[in-house]
């Protein structure tokens, strides 16, 4: 039997508390938005994230952006915009200034259902952070999420 670092298995248990905690999150999100809205916790992010863009220097986001944005593989983001499309709720076009490159836009149904289901996702969110904040070995990390600031985009 091999000694076990104190400090390796410390990190160990409190990426296992964070993981614990992601996936309580999502999983109460998940089911929020499914019930009230038919969308998965990935669509509501990608149309969240292709809602933001802008027609400005940079405003458009490349499918590579997007994909890390909503923290996917490029292949399984094109299927999840594929099927957003197939519901009307976005639309893809060649970028005017390079046709190599393809933009991906919400459309004013997508936009709608972002805002109706917006409201369930952040309640959605508080219910599930106050259920944790109960539990001795997550509260930490909920005090933690409760006082990060969003990262300033580079």
């Amino acid at each position: 039997m091999t000694a076990t670092d104190p400090a390796l298995t410390a990190l160990s248990q409190g990426w296992c508390a964070l993981s614990l905690l992601h996936g309580r999150i999502e999983a109460h999100i998940e089911r929020a938005l499914q019930t009230g809205h038919d969308l998965s916790v990935r669509e509501y992010s990608l149309l969240d994230v292709l809602s933001r863009q802008h027609d400005g220097d940079g405003g458009h986001l490349q499918m590579k952006q997007v994909a890390d944005a909503v923290v996917l593989s490029q292949s399984a983001t094109t299927r999840l915009v594929t099927r957003l499309e197939d519901r009307g709720l976005l639309e893809r076009y060649l970028c005017p200034t390079d046709r190599r490159g393809i933009y991906t836009n919400v459309t004013a149904a997508g936009l709608h259902l972002l805002d109706e289901a917006r409201p369930t996702n952040d309640a959605a969110l508080r219910e599930a952070l106050d259920a944790a904040a109960t539990n001795p070995e997550l509260a930490p990390l909920v005090r933690a999420v409760e006082t990060l600031k969003a990262p300033v985009p580079a």
